[in-house]
């Protein structure tokens, strides 16, 4: 048992037949702060919907509608998510914007967009 009050004891979280996590390390390493708010919601919303192997079927338009944003917006934060290496997308076909998407495991740090866009501006 915890050593500190519980404020709900009798609404404690339980693990029922469906289940999804989000990886501590999103917070402790660094990409919590990386992540934009779109990037957020968007994360939160492929975590929800995987499977058991992080895999998410749902259309472009579905999560668009689920989360509030807009194409654009979607895929700004679909290639961010890409870039911070915490989600894969696999398209159906080069035509089609729906396809799959991976949650991938956190592993490391984020990585330095900042830091890359200033050496490029000192090497102009």
């Amino acid at each position: 048992m915890p050593k500190y009050c519980i404020p709900q004891p009798q609404r404690v979280r339980r693990i029922e037949k469906s289940f999804a996590w989000i990886d501590h390390r999103l917070l402790r390493h660094g990409f919590l702060q990386a992540m934009t708010h779109q990037d957020q919601a968007l994360y939160l919303f492929l975590v929800l919907a995987a499977d058991r192997h992080g895999v998410s079927f749902y259309r472009k338009e579905k999560i668009c509608d689920q989360v509030g944003l807009d194409w654009g917006q979607f895929e700004i934060a679909r290639d961010r998510l890409i870039d911070l290496r915490l989600v894969a997308f696999e398209s159906y076909s080069a035509i089609s914007p729906n396809g799959h998407h991976q949650v991938l495991p956190v592993d490391g740090r984020p990585p330095d967009f900042a830091g890359n866009a200033c050496r490029r501006e000192r090497c102009l």
